[in-house]
């Protein structure tokens, strides 16, 4: 398939803003299904796991591959609840283009401006189609102004509406100038195209000169014919749409009612007209690992082999499923293939298009394009697959940290290397999940996103690999830090095998800003002193920081200098200067006045008016602080943050008080203090 025919796209947007239905509805108009499948009914083509089927909500985003006017359009389907956040993130970081889908009614929520803001950390052109226009309350303009507010974007609408709500139609094509409309009784006809009907010629005029005086701003050629006053022909509208579609200078805008089969084959058509080819978009950055310097690489076949491993899946049969984007060059089937950050070479046995669940094998993967391999054994989200002769590093990704965990242990001690067997797998498959063992009770403790999260993974583990385990209660993951800077002396001496060993460190210890992680640094470099040495330093404070001070839980925002080291050829080894700075380190900790900090959530309710006082007062209860809030037209969205501890349960109370019908959204915000408001 020629790069320019060629589309890498993600559906991302809030939870319930209709994605896997307008997937579903993509894959059917371009035929790659004979049947529309509903997330409703759970029969849902992209969500294919049992348990999406169940709580019909996407959890794993699955990657397909179909046909749209001689395109080729890989297609990833993003999940849109929080706790999902990585599979979105590592879908963002491999796309060129991805549709933004809004809710009519509901605009833009929490989770949209989450989601909003991961696509423009990597740069991710979009467009945005605003669905469930056939719902009351919808309000296509509302989501527009929306747009402009929030994320200070330009949003250019292509269409117009024609009705709303219940008497939704269809809608105006600005570009074209004609009526769009569908057939309701026989799903598979195209959209019906007809002039525009004289009650709708002035509005639709009016969207059309704003479309054009947007358009204009970065177009010469736009701005001399709109100023000519005479007509423009729509490829050179269409040009222009895709020429700063691509820049992110503007959002266009679409809309329709995907449950209803409305609106879906013009999207498929700005798909292919707007979003950038794999080679339109700037050259892929990586780094080389020897020199430490940046090289854009070129989305060419021609180059040296570069793909990014996005996903790991464990397929029951098959082992490892690796989801691959390739940035350069060619890898064939049935060849080796080097794995940059393990460095190891890896063997390919196969390579499949994957379609949602169902797979087809191929000869290859070129430049630009998304497959499957099958057969490499190391591989882990993130992991960059290349050349051995030059090694290159594609950009790491960013994963928010686990901050809710949970016990779990196997019922017989048969069971208990299965366990460890599949927690292996499944912290592969997602980098946001996270297993250890507890060294007093010597149980096993996974971490997770949020409640959901674990409850999915936990399934996973119960159900899908058959693995009888007992689970205890969700814990809030608590991290530990100091307030005060200290320095601190460590001598260590021990007589082993008759030899005696010793090292001494002097350390500097500082607390730093709120977020900024920790940082290990030498402040002074003799050099007598053998780099093995050095290394077993920053090892031994690099393990430390994982290993609390004063409960055990992980440390974070300390600063740790390395100020002076004594070090005697006749007595040193590496194993003793380990030792030296793992003390050294605790008792600096200690004389630093360590405190713990607990997760500080960001919570969105959404609720009716009527309910607006009964959920506020719910939340001041537990301890939450309420920032503000937003009338909407028929809700109010509330901001607020809580300590995570505060917020197990918090559903099924929200529940009451609101008779079912108030919703929230919660993601991490920071780690402060622990208070006696948690």
């Amino acid at each position: 398939m020629n790069l320019e025919r060629m589309r890498n796209i993600g559906i991302m947007a809030h939870i319930d803003a209709g994605k896997t239905t307008t997937t579903e509805r993509i894959l059917y108009y371009s035929g790659k299904t004979y049947k529309i499948g509903e997330v409703d009914d759970g029969d849902a083509v992209m969500d294919w796991m049992e348990q999406e089927q169940e709580r019909g909500i996407t959890i794993q985003s699955a990657a397909t591959t179909t046909y749209w006017k001689d395109h080729q359009i890989n297609i990833i389907d993003t999940p849109g609840h929080v706790d999902f956040t990585a599979e979105v993130e590592r879908s963002l970081r491999v796309l060129d283009g991805a549709v933004a889908v809004f809710c009519a009614v509901g605009g833009v929520e929490p989770q949209s401006e989450t989601v909003w803001h991961q696509a423009d950390r990597y740069h991710v052109p979009r467009i945005a189609y605003v669905n469930k226009m056939d719902r009351l309350g919808a309000d296509f303009y509302a989501v527009i102004e929306e747009l402009r507010e929030k994320f200070a974007a330009v949003p250019i609408a292509l269409q117009i509406p024609i009705g709303k709500e219940g008497s939704f139609e269809g809608a105006v094509d600005l570009i074209s100038m004609e009526e769009i409309r569908y057939d309701h009784d026989d799903a598979s006809q195209p959209p019906l195209r007809s002039p525009i009907a004289p009650e709708r010629a002035n509005e639709a005029a009016l969207w059309r000169d704003k479309m054009l005086d947007g358009l204009s701003a970065a177009s010469d050629e736009l701005t001399d014919l709109y100023l000519g006053g005479g007509d423009i022909a729509p490829a050179i509208i269409r040009k222009a749409v895709r020429e700063q579609t691509i820049g992110r200078l503007i959002v266009p805008m679409l809309c329709g009612a995907s449950r209803r089969n409305m609106g879906v084959q013009p999207l498929l058509d700005a798909i292919v007209d707007y979003l950038p080819a794999p080679d339109d978009v700037p050259e892929a950055p990586a780094i080389d690992p020897k020199k430490g310097d940046t090289i854009a690489i070129p989305c060419v076949e021609s180059g040296l082999p570069l793909g990014l491993v996005f996903k790991v899946q464990h397929d029951r049969e098959m082992g490892p499923l690796c989801y691959v984007r390739m940035y350069s060059g060619v890898i064939k089937t049935a060849g080796t293939v080097y794995n940059v950050n393990k460095k190891k070479r890896e063997r390919v046995t196969r390579i499949l298009r994957m379609h949602a669940n169902r797979s087809e094998s191929i000869d290859d993967i070129k430049a630009g394009d998304i497959a499957v391999f099958v057969g490499m054994k190391l591989a882990q989200t993130g992991d960059t697959i290349g050349s051995e002769g030059k090694p290159l590093l594609l950009e790491h990704m960013h994963f928010p940290e686990p901050v809710i965990s949970v016990a779990i242990e196997p019922k017989t001690m048969s069971d208990r290397d299965k366990l460890k067997e599949t927690l292996d797998i499944l912290s592969r498959e997602d980098p946001t999940f996270q297993t250890g063992e507890n060294e007093e009770t010597g149980q096993l403790i996974i971490r997770g996103m949020g409640e959901l999260h674990l409850d999915v993974l936990v399934t996973r583990v119960l159900r899908d690999f058959k693995v009888s385990a007992k689970v205890g209660n969700p814990q809030v993951s608590y991290r530990e830090s100091i307030t005060r800077a200290v320095e601190h002396s460590q001598r260590y001496e021990r007589s082993m095998a008759g030899k005696d060993v010793a090292a001494g460190l002097g350390f500097k210890l500082e607390p730093l800003p709120r977020g900024s992680g920790n940082r290990y640094e030498k402040a002074l470099r003799d050099h007598s002193v053998p780099d093995e040495i050095y290394d077993a330093v920053e090892r031994a404070i690099n393990n430390a920081f994982s290993g609390g001070i004063v409960l055990g839980y992980p440390c974070v925002d300390i600063g740790v200098s390395l100020v002076r080291i004594e070090y005697d050829e006749l007595t040193a080894t590496p194993f003793a200067f380990e030792a030296c700075a793992s003390m050294g380190f605790d008792e600096a900790c200690r004389k630093a006045e360590p405190v713990m900090l607990e997760p500080i959530m960001k919570v969105d309710l959404m609720t009716p008016k009527d309910f607006m006082g009964e959920v506020m007062s719910l939340l001041s209860q537990r301890g939450g602080i309420i920032h503000g809030s937003e009338s909407r037209a028929s809700l109010d969205l509330i901001h607020a943050e809580a300590p995570l501890a505060v917020m197990f349960g918090f559903s099924t109370s929200l529940r009451s008080v609101s008779q079912g019908r108030a919703s929230f959204s919660m993601e991490f915000s920071h780690f402060e203090q622990k208070s006696s408001r948690s």
